[in-house]
């Protein structure tokens, strides 16, 4: 039986990158999308016509109450589609990041960032961990800007930020069970996050690609294979850290 990873925020950007990646590789796909389900379809179909085996389920990381029928729905399609109870990785990807000033921040965008990056993330991992395999892996998405600082990302960095605090704990208190714990990091990426400014905005893109050490701005494929790396048993041995791909940035 293939092993087989859920990725949270699947229908686009890193998340879509890593499924597909994924997918090549042999693992079977379960992916959750917000609200564009033709986009979600597209990375199924594309999946299947490899020869893989994907699904794609609503979810909204930032509204805690719809977690338990999200299981409930998860549990079925593994049932119906996969003829399994388990998922072997799971991948927390979705949300979206704010750029605005510290003194310009809202209660309600700072709430909202909490929400899905934080908040969202600690128990939408809790409600799943009835069906994650002992042996399998956990890897939390988070942010270069943890480690270097740009202005308009203070929220934002903070809640991710304290992703990578909870993946030590996790990394530990999960460790009976031999599930290892890792956050990845990525620098900035050509993908549509934050309106696609990195991708569509030629200056931007240049000013980035002169800061980072190996010349240019990351794409997704520079994550994917790294996502498919950390959930490998060639890495078995690696839990607990923060993993940044960045290129190099700020170094």
């Amino acid at each position: 039986m293939n092993k087989l990873a859920l990725i949270t925020g699947g229908s686009r950007g890193l998340g879509k990158n890593s499924a597909l990646t994924l997918a090549d590789k042999g693992i079977d796909v379960v992916f959750t999308y917000h609200s564009n389900q033709s986009a979600a379809q597209a990375v199924v179909d594309a999946i299947e016509s490899k020869g893989g085996k994907a699904a794609a389920l609503q979810l909204d990381v930032g509204d805690l109450s719809s977690f338990p029928t999200f299981v409930e729905s998860l549990k079925s399609t593994l049932e119906n589609n996969f003829g399994r109870d388990r998922i072997d990785y799971l991948v927390n990807n979705a949300g979206p990041g704010d750029n605005v000033s510290f003194a310009e921040t809202t209660e309600a965008q700072f709430d909202a960032l909490m929400n899905v990056h934080l908040k969202g993330t600690f128990f939408f991992t809790q409600s799943l961990l009835p069906v994650i395999q002992d042996g399998g892996r956990i890897i939390n998405i988070s942010s270069g800007l943890t480690r270097f600082s740009l202005p308009g990302y203070c929220a934002y960095a903070m809640m991710k930020g304290g992703v990578e605090v909870m993946t030590r704990y996790l990394a530990k208190e999960l460790s009976a069970r031999q599930i290892r714990v890792n956050t990845l990091a990525p620098g900035a990426i050509e993908t549509d996050f934050r309106g696609g400014a990195v991708r569509d905005n030629l200056a931007i893109n240049k000013q980035i690609a002169s800061l980072t050490a190996l010349g240019r701005v990351g794409l997704p494929d520079d994550i994917g294979g790294i996502v498919a790396s950390l959930l490998s048993d060639e890495t078995a041995w690696i839990t607990a850290q923060r993993i940044e791909a960045s290129g190099g940035m700020f170094i």
